[in-house]
C-alpha cells in the first residue's frame, strides 16, 4: 500500500496534511505486515499510528488496552471521525456483548478495544479464531515488563494470544516511556519479530517544566493560588495517597475552585463521574492519585502539578506528559522537599514484595528502583536544563540543535532552571576526587564504598582493596558524607558516571567520564537547604527562597509559547469554545471529541467560512465537516459580521 494511501487516510479522517515525526514509518511497517514498537512520549500521537493502518486494511483490528475507563472516549472519538470502532468490555451485558462481537465478525467495525483479560476467556478466543484479524496493537505496552513503572500480570498472556491465532496479523507495541531494558522485554514477551523500533524525540517544548522546593505545610495555598490565577484552565494536581487527594480537593472546592477528587479507592460510579466530570470540562480540576490518567486523551489539560515527588522519571514524564496534548503550551510543576525523598527511600524499601520473584531478584529490583527513585531526585536537584535532563534520561541528546553546544549551557527558555537565578555550589573538587576514586578502585565497587575511600574509612570491609596506597584515600575528609553521596548521584544522572543493574549496583564510568579530567572541568548542583527557609510567614506558598527555584505562582509570562493570539482571535477563540461545549452537550460527549484547542486556535486564525477554508484548518477532516461545519462557519461569519 502506498504512502499516498497513508497520507490520504490521515487527511480524509483527521485532517492533517503530514504525519508527526515517527508516525509515518510506523505507519507504513505495519501497512507492509511488519511488526513494530513504537516509543513514543504523550501526546505524540501514538493511536494515529494504529488508527491509520486500521482504516486502510480489511479486516478488523484488534486494540488492547488496559483501562476499561478510557475505551467509551476512545471509541465515541473515532466513530466522530467516521471510522467504525467498538469496545468489549465487563460494563456490557453479555448480550451487548455477543452483538459487538457479531458486527466484528460481519466487518462492520474497523477498530475493536478490549483489555487483556478478555483474550484469556474462551468465548472471545472462539471469535477471534474465525474473525479475519488484520493488525493487533498493544498500548501502554510498558505494563508487559516488571521493570516498568506498571507492570500488570493480565499483559502477560498477550504473547500466547497473539501465537494461537490462525493466522498471526502484524503486531504494534505502543508506549510513551521505555528504557531499553523495558523494550527487550516487550519484544520477547509479546514474541515481536524483527520489529521495526522507533523512538521518537522525547522533547516536548511546548510544555514548561517547573521545579519548586517548599515544605509540605505550604504547598496546598501554593496549589490554591495557582488555580486561582487560572480559573478558565483544566489541570491535573497528582498526590502520593488517596487521603492527600481527598482532603486538596475540598479545600479548593471550599475555596470556591470546583475539584473533585479520584483514586482507586473509590467505588468504581463515584471514578467514573469524577472523571466523566473532568473530561466533559464539567470541573476544571481532578485531584488524583497515579490511578488517572493511563491514556487520558483529554487534548485541552493546561498544567499538571505533583504535590508530592514521584518515584521515577518515566512515572512522573508519564504524569506530567498528559498536559498539553494539543501542542499548546502548558504547564508542568513539581513540588517537592527534602521529606518526600524520605518518604519515597521508606516506602521503596518496606514495600517491595512479589511472590512472583525470589528473594535475590527482590533485591535487584529493589536497587533498581532505588536507581530509578535517585533520577527523581536528580531532576529535582540539577542546575541543568529540565527539558535537556529529561531527554537525556531517555538516551536522547537536545543540545546540538538547540541554543548551547552539546555538554555546553543550554537555555531552553521553557523551564525554570534556564529561567530562574537560584543559590549553587560549585562541586568541582569533589566531581573531580569521586571520578578519580572510580579509577583507582577500577570501577570494581559500589557508591557506598567509594564514599568511605574518600573520607579515609579505616572500615574491615575495605580491607581487601588497600584503601591506603590509593592516591583519592582521604582526599575528601573535610567534606560530609551526605554531600558527596548527592554529587555522586547527580554525576550518575548527568552522565558522567554509570551504576551497573544488578545485584551489586557497582560505580562505573558514563559517557561523559572524560570529560571530568578536562582542565576547565566545572560542576555545580543545586544548592539544597537542609532546613527549608521559612515562607515568608505569609501562608501563601510564594516565598521567594533562592535555594528553592521557585516561581512565581501566577505562572504566565514568555515562556508560555510564542504564539501569542490578538484581541479579536481570543474573542473569537472563546466564541468558538461556548459552541463546542454546546454541541458537546447535545451529543453527551466530552467537547475534546468535537475539537482541540489547538484546532479551534487554528480556525480562530484562519476564520473559515467557506468547506474548502474550514478543512484547511489543522485537525479538520471530511466527517468533521459534515458534521460541525455549518454551524462553526456561521458562528465565524456573525463573530466576522459584528467585529
Amino acid at each position: 500500500m502506498a504512502a499516498q494511501d497513508a497520507l490520504g487516510a490521515l487527511n480524509q479522517y483527521f485532517g492533517y496534511d503530514s504525519f508527526r515525526p515517527g508516525q509515518q514509518g510506523i505507519v507504513e511497517s505495519l501497512l507492509a505486515g511488519r511488526d513494530v514498537l513504537g516509543v513514543m512520549p504523550t501526546g505524540a500521537g501514538k493511536s494515529v499510528c494504529y488508527q491509520v493502518p486500521a482504516a486502510l486494511m480489511s479486516g478488523v483490528t484488534l486494540v488492547i488496552s488496559p483501562l476499561i475507563s478510557l475505551m467509551r472516549d476512545q471509541v465515541d472519538a473515532l466513530n466522530d471521525l467516521g471510522l467504525a470502532a467498538a469496545f468489549v468490555n465487563t460494563t456490557q451485558t453479555p448480550d451487548e456483548q455477543s452483538m459487538v462481537l457479531a458486527q466484528a465478525a460481519a466487518g462492520q467495525v474497523k477498530l475493536l478495544y478490549v483489555a487483556p483479560e478478555r483474550l484469556e476467556t474462551g468465548r472471545f478466543r472462539d471469535f477471534a479464531a474465525r474473525t479475519p484479524i488484520s493488525l493487533i496493537a498493544v498500548d501502554e505496552a510498558h505494563c508487559v515488563s516488571q521493570w516498568g513503572q506498571d507492570f500488570r500480570s493480565s499483559y502477560l498472556g498477550i504473547g500466547d494470544f497473539i501465537a494461537s491465532l490462525p493466522v498471526r496479523p502484524p503486531v504494534g507495541a505502543f508506549t510513551a516511556t521505555a528504557t531499553e531494558r523495558v523494550r527487550r522485554d516487550i519484544v520477547s514477551i509479546l514474541g515481536l519479530r524483527d520489529p521495526a523500533v522507533t523512538v521518537t524525540g522525547f522533547d516536548r517544548p511546548n510544555l514548561y517544566f517547573d521545579v519548586v522546593k517548599l515544605e509540605t505545610k505550604y504547598k496546598a495555598a501554593w496549589v490554591a493560588s495557582y488555580v486561582a490565577d487560572h480559573p478558565d484552565e483544566s489541570g491535573i494536581v497528582y498526590c502520593a495517597t488517596r487521603k492527600e487527594t481527598e482532603a486538596l480537593a475540598a479545600t479548593l472546592s471550599q475555596m470556591g475552585h470546583p475539584a473533585v477528587a479520584y483514586h482507586g479507592g473509590m467505588a468504581p460510579d463515584l471514578r467514573e463521574r469524577a472523571q466523566r466530570d473532568f473530561i466533559t470540562d464539567q470541573v476544571p480540576v481532578v485531584v488524583a492519585t497515579n490511578a488517572f490518567g493511563m491514556g487520558i486523551d483529554k487534548s485541552n489539560v493546561r498544567f499538571v502539578i505533583h504535590h508530592n515527588m514521584p518515584e521515577s522519571i518515566e512515572a512522573y514524564y508519564q504524569e506530567a506528559g498528559r498536559a498539553g496534548r494539543d501542542g499548546e503550551p502548558s504547564r508542568c510543576t513539581l513540588l517537592w522537599n527534602e521529606s518526600d525523598i524520605v518518604t519515597r527511600r521508606r516506602l521503596l524499601d518496606s514495600d517491595y514484595e512479589n511472590e512472583r520473584l525470589t528473594p535475590q531478584e527482590q533485591e535487584i529490583v529493589r536497587q533498581s528502583k532505588r536507581r530509578l527513585l535517585d533520577g527523581m531526585v536528580g531532576y529535582c536537584r540539577t542546575t541543568d536544563c529540565l527539558h535537556r535532563y529529561m531527554t537525556r534520561y531517555f538516551g536522547q541528546e537536545i543540545g546540538t540543535d538547540s541554543p548551547g553546544e552539546a555538554g555546553g549551557p543550554h537555555r531552553c527558555g521553557a523551564c525554570s532552571n534556564c529561567e530562574s537565578t537560584f543559590e549553587t555550589i560549585d562541586v568541582t573538587r569533589v566531581a573531580q576526587a569521586i571520578s578519580r576514586c572510580v579509577h583507582d578502585v577500577n570501577q570494581r565497587v559500589g557508591s557506598g564504598k567509594i564514599v568511605k575511600i574518600l573520607r579515609g574509612s579505616k572500615a574491615q570491609d575495605l580491607a581487601w582493596l588497600n584503601p591506603e596506597q590509593m592516591p583519592t584515600f582521604g582526599m575528601l575528609k573535610d567534606v560530609n558524607e551526605a554531600r558527596i553521596r548527592d554529587v555522586l548521584s547527580q554525576m550518575a544522572t548527568d552522565g558522567y558516571l554509570f551504576i551497573a543493574e544488578g545485584r551489586l549496583p557497582i560505580v562505573m564510568f558514563g559517557k561523559r567520564a572524560a570529560e571530568t579530567a578536562a582542565p576547565d572541568f566545572h560542576y555545580e548542583i543545586k544548592r539544597v537547604e537542609r532546613k527549608s527557609a521559612a515562607a515568608g510567614g505569609t501562608g501563601s506558598g510564594r516565598s521567594r527562597n533562592a535555594a528553592s527555584a521557585m516561581s512565581d505562582g501566577s505562572a504566565t509570562g514568555p515562556a508560555l509559547g510564542s504564539y501569542i493570539p490578538d484581541d479579536d482571535e481570543e474573542a473569537l477563540f472563546q466564541k468558538l469554545r461556548e459552541l463546542r461545549r454546546t454541541i458537546a452537550q447535545e451529543i453527551g460527549k466530552p467537547p475534546y471529541i468535537v475539537f482541540s484547542d489547538k484546532t479551534l486556535r487554528d480556525m480562530a486564525r484562519i476564520k473559515p467560512v467557506t468547506n474548502a477554508q474550514f478543512l484547511a484548518v489543522n485537525g479538520v477532516g471530511q466527517h468533521k465537516l459534515d458534521l460541525y461545519g455549518q454551524r462553526f462557519m456561521q458562528a465565524v461569519a456573525s463573530f466576522n459580521a459584528g467585529a
